[in-house]
Order: structure tokens, then sequence, then C-alpha cells
């Protein structure tokens, strides 16, 4: 199975404010974007499962990625 390009975009809550974010990311599956998304904010800002909100999740083309590290590793930009 080939993996695929995903962007994910919602938001959490953390000591009474609202964070969002996007992230694009090579996955499978969207429960695996959405597990490895739970995962990296829970660890990296200490924020609980139940207050990240998913808002979309979708599976984009290689030419609509805007993270410079994804385009690099699909070979979309060069290094100078």
């Amino acid at each position: 199975m080939s993996s695929k390009i995903w962007r994910a975009i919602g938001s959490y809550k953390k000591s009474k404010r609202t964070f969002t974010f996007t992230r694009e990311l090579l996955a499978d599956k969207d429960t695996h974007v959405k597990e490895r998304i739970l995962s990296e904010l829970g660890s990296r800002h200490r924020v609980k499962r139940k207050d990240i909100y998913f808002t979309e999740i979708k599976e984009i083309k290689p030419e609509d990625v805007t993270s410079l590290e994804l385009r690099k590793l699909l070979g979309l930009e060069t290094e100078f």
C-alpha cells in the first residue's frame, strides 16, 4: 500500500486558550494521521486527547503541499 499525502486542520484547548494547527503528513489512512497528531500534540504540548478537535482531514495532491520538509522528501524542491 502506497502512502498518501494528508492535510489535517484543527484546534486544541490549553489553559483556557484555543490554538489552531495545520499539518501535512504522509500516511496510509486518515486514522493514521489523526493518531500521529494526537500523539505529537500530547507529547510536545502536554494536551489531552479530549481537548484536540479536528476540523478537516483530507487527501491532497503533491502539487498542493506547502510544507518545505515534505516537498523535499517528495522531490519537489531542490537544495542549492
